[in-house]
């Protein structure tokens, strides 16, 4: 903390310490008299009738206060003496105690001043008074106008303190904070010092306005005095600023417990087995118990109990594609005779959240799910959130937890699984998962199946297929016309698509539409595009979930090879025909085979195509490559040894933070 000028050597800190002695009186909050003391304003009461003698000793410690503040500084007495009196008076009393009493005896003492220095141009009572007591002072309110809002400014500002000194008291019983530590015993640790610049203030105030009814025809006031009332409002000020500073750090440290505490009760709770779900999904809406159903009708969650509940999770960047391909799963599992149900808990930031922007993208993405929503962006708990985000490993990229109708956790990610084999994989469980993968071996039709019709016609034919992505035109007419012509020299029919780049929707759009104006290939519509890079990342993170390695599980291997040749900046293509099995190459090595056929075109005769292009591209070895992975993070297992796609050896790890556009 930086040098104040309101703060006290050890001394005077003892001095003041040895008067406090408290014995656990309290005076309540609320009888803190909140008056506006402009001249140009008006006088706030408050509305609370909280009776001052129901504290125990706390009217006549009031009395008392008034007698020393009217005794003292009437007759010019000594400031600090008075103030440290004040404090013997109130040694028995809290901190915040001893500033509200003392703020209390000084609106009993000059409530009368401020009353008929406001009433006095209005009320003829008030004025007959005003000419009694303070003569001069209507005649002269335009004169003291600055003197007056002096006063008020230093007043304000004793108000605000005493109320952050009466929050620092009443945290003391909080069961989520200690007096002996950080940040309450931080903050606390001036507290004395801040109660002394009150009464202090107060003592100040009350020679001030002591002096102005004394003064009579001596007008204007004294500069000295000005300047006195000037620099204590700085003090208060800054005691203020510091003050608030350290119960803003109190209140972050007591929403952090009470948000571990509530955390620590969900996990209990959605790990002990449970009769139904009824009692998860309420700790996960807490007090909000209606959601809007598929037709936009507000419905109790009841209407989910003991059922399979899928909990989409997502911000509001969700992308269309991914809720058009979840709708298709969900809507076919009618026909597929399965009961489960979606709900969307959308996940936002509320400190940052934009009631126009970020409102209408909210109820944009409500409007296009047909599944169950909730009714409000701020429906899940902020502990819930905390767990979603620690245990099942939601970052950004979507993920769909599955509930069994006994509340229990099926698996922490379903949406991989539901990219994969759609409602064949119900119900969504790790288990599942677990022996789909055991069954499923690395074929074409498990990169493709679902995207392209015609695969099982072109195998009949004995065509021979070729699937190919990237963005680089000239890559493009090069490799399609030197792949069209060994085909040809080998009088087999082929099939060439293109699958584009993940990513780069953009860019692929563009040389989709060149591909098809110059007859190149085939080419996918977008959503299959989407869909088929999407499908490669769930395979890989449904691998990790599992905890495969590359060493251990062939599918991985491929697949983060095939992620690794998009990641890199040249093309690449797999080739594929029913009886020689698949193969795959960069765009670099595959057009370089390509260009160099008639040194293999007798074994391709021998052999096959595929075994003969498997064949040569081993024997290539590049001079220089550069293969890059890019993965998106989600949270969950991101695989600490990865191998290089062309030479075999273990990758570099880096960070890579990208904003794309498209």
């Amino acid at each position: 903390m930086r040098n104040e000028q309101w703060l006290f050597d050890d001394a005077m800190n003892e001095r003041i310490r040895s008067t406090h002695i408290p014995n656990g009186r309290f005076v309540l909050r609320h009888i803190i008299p909140n008056i506006n003391l402009s001249m140009n304003g008006h006088i706030d009461a408050s509305d609370d009738q909280t009776n001052l003698s129901a504290v125990d000793g706390a009217l006549d410690a009031l009395h008392k206060i008034c007698c020393e503040l009217s005794c003292k500084c009437s007759r010019g007495g000594d400031a600090h003496a008075t103030t440290m009196a004040i404090f013997n008076m109130l040694s028995s009393y809290s901190w915040g105690a001893k500033v509200v009493l003392t703020l209390a005896a000084f609106a009993v003492n000059f409530g009368e001043f401020w009353l008929i220095a406001q009433l006095c141009t209005s009320n003829p009572l008030a004025k007959s008074v005003a000419l009694l007591k303070q003569p001069d002072i209507s005649e002269h309110s335009q004169t003291l106008k600055s003197h007056f809002d002096a006063l008020s400014k230093l007043i304000n500002a004793m108000f605000d303190v005493t109320k952050c000194i009466v929050e620092l008291t009443q945290l003391h019983s909080s069961k989520y904070i200690s007096i002996g530590e950080p940040p309450l015993s931080t903050a606390m640790a001036h507290i004395h010092t801040a109660t002394y610049w009150i009464i202090a203030s107060v003592v100040a105030c009350t020679g001030q306005i002591t002096g102005l009814i004394g003064m009579r025809h001596v007008f204007p006031i004294p500069t000295l005095e000005a300047w006195e009332l000037s620099s204590l409002a700085h003090k208060v000020s800054s005691i203020h600023e510091h003050l608030q500073s350290g119960l803003r750090l109190c209140y972050e440290r007591i929403d952090e417990k009470k948000l571990m505490e509530a955390f620590e009760h969900f996990k209990r709770t959605i790990e002990t087995p449970q009769v139904d779900n009824l009692k998860i999904l309420q700790n996960i809406f807490g007090k909000e118990e209606n959601l809007l159903n598929p037709d936009r009708a507000e419905v109790c969650i009841n209407v989910l109990r003991r059922k399979h509940v899928l909990l989409l999770i997502s911000d509001l960047y969700i992308s269309q594609e991914e809720i058009r391909v979840l709708e298709d799963v969900y809507k076919e599992r009618v026909s597929s005779g399965l009961n489960y149900e979606i709900i969307w808990l959308p996940i936002v930031d509320r400190t940052t959240w934009n009631d126009d922007y970020d409102q209408e993208k909210f109820s944009k993405l409500q409007s296009i799910m047909s599944w169950y929503t909730v009714s409000q962006h701020v429906a899940i708990e902020p502990a819930v959130i905390k767990y979603i985000r620690g245990e099942w490993g939601f970052v950004k990229k979507p993920i769909a937890v599955t509930l069994s109708p006994q509340g229990k956790v099926l698996c922490p990610n379903a949406l991989n699984m539901m990219w994969i084999w759609g409602n064949s994989a119900f119900p969504f469980s790790s288990e599942k998962e677990e022996s789909f993968w055991k069954a499923t071996p690395w074929t074409l039709d498990l990169l493709v199946g679902r995207l392209e019709p015609n695969l099982p016609t072109w195998v009949s034919q004995q065509k021979l297929v070729c699937f190919y992505g990237g963005v680089k035109m000239e890559w493009i007419e090069s490799f399609t016309t030197a792949t069209k012509a060994v085909a040809e020299a080998l009088g087999i029919g082929i099939e060439m698509v293109y699958v584009g780049k993940k990513n780069a929707s953009e860019r692929v759009k563009k040389i989709t539409g060149l591909i098809r104006e110059k007859e190149l290939s085939r080419a996918w519509e977008d959503n299959n595009v989407w869909f088929f890079w999407n499908l490669l990342e769930s395979m890989l993170y449904s691998k990790n979930q599992h905890g495969k390695t590359i060493e251990n599980d062939v599918i991985k291997q491929e697949v983060m090879t095939m992620l690794g040749y998009d990641s890199s900046k040249n093309g690449w293509a797999v080739f594929y025909t029913g009886s020689g099995g698949m193969v795959k190459a960069n765009g670099e090595k595959v057009l370089s085979t390509m260009d160099k056929f008639d040194e293999w075109k007798n074994l391709a005769k021998q052999m096959g195509f595929v075994p003969a292009l498997r064949e040569k591209l081993e024997g290539v070895i590049p001079r220089h490559h550069c293969t890059r992975l890019i993965l998106p993070s989600n949270g969950g297992r991101i695989p600490e040894r990865v191998q290089c796609a062309e030479c075999g050896r273990p990758m570099e790890l880096n960070f890579l933070y990208r904003c794309c556009a498209e």
